[in-house]
């Protein structure tokens, strides 16, 4: 992995092929090299470049925990630094968040953006689910390893997934192996905690289409379709038998969905 200076931080990043630039904005805790299990072949294959980073918050790019206008200041200047401006964008759940308020700072970068599991607004389940997820990050109680995998399992993926043994089994086994670290979750927990921003997306212009996943319960579909509503003229997709971690149980229709949109002859799906 490569390190650019963007920002008044360091953030590090792979960047593959040739083609338009499609930069992967990832979620609360996830590190970059994520897309590259499904989105990334995806793209690569559709003749794209592709650049994945890790957010600030992640090693070793350390430091105090940022704020969503760090994160926006840092997508900016990653695509001004290694692709000159103007990109096409893909986030999911906080990384959508971030592509939502770059459309809206920004728009002279977004050439198109795909906004996958997000949402506009709070409510009142996310927004304490959000408030007690940073108290248990940033207080003392360590979670055994296997109630945390299980817990972000339930949270994280479709009933389909976990209904299936042997889906059940390989999911459980690998959030074990690889338990997101809580140092990660103190410096990113509290950007989950939003404000009310729909009124200001329905100012944004650009081209984007808003991927939602059926059994999400962390972002659900009817707050990704206010995205959708409050942005004119962005499509709405949604995703059967996926939970938040949709573009992962269900890789090939949503790497169709973001494939077919990003791709120069793409156009916005209706809602």
């Amino acid at each position: 992995m490569a390190v650019a200076r963007v920002n008044g931080t360091s953030l590090t990043y792979t960047d593959q092929g040739t083609g338009d630039p499609v930069i992967l904005v990832m979620g609360t805790g996830g590190p970059g090299h994520i897309w590259h299990l499904h989105q990334v072949p995806a793209l690569l294959a559709a003749g794209f470049r592709v650049i994945t980073f890790d957010n600030r918050g992640l090693s070793p790019s350390p430091g105090p925990p940022p704020e969503i206008d760090d994160l926006v200041g840092d997508l900016a200047g990653l695509a001004e630094t290694l692709c000159g401006g103007r990109s096409r964008f893909v986030g999911v759940s906080m990384g959508a968040h971030v592509v939502q308020e770059l459309m809206l700072r920004r728009p002279e970068l977004v050439e198109a953006a795909v906004l996958m599991a997000t949402r506009g607004r709070p409510d009142h389940f996310r927004a304490r689910l959000a408030e007690a997820e940073a108290e248990l990050n940033f207080g003392p109680v360590e979670l055994p390893v296997a109630y945390g995998a299980a817990l972000r399992a339930v949270l994280s993926l479709s009933p389909h997934t976990l209904n299936d043994e042997s889906n059940a089994r390989h999911w459980l086994d690998l959030f074990e192996l690889f338990p997101t670290s809580k140092a990660v979750m103190c410096a990113q927990s509290r950007l989950e905690i939003i404000d009310n921003r729909l009124d200001d997306y329905r100012t944004i212009e650009g081209r984007c289409l808003v991927v939602a996943f059926e059994d999400d319960l962390v972002t659900p579909p009817h707050l990704g379709q206010e995205v959708a509503t409050a942005i004119a003229g962005a499509g709405y997709a949604q995703v059967a038998k996926c939970g938040h971690y949709g573009y992962l149980e269900q890789p090939d229709e949503v790497n169709s969905l973001i494939v077919d949109f990003l791709s120069p002859t793409g156009e916005s799906r209706p809602s």
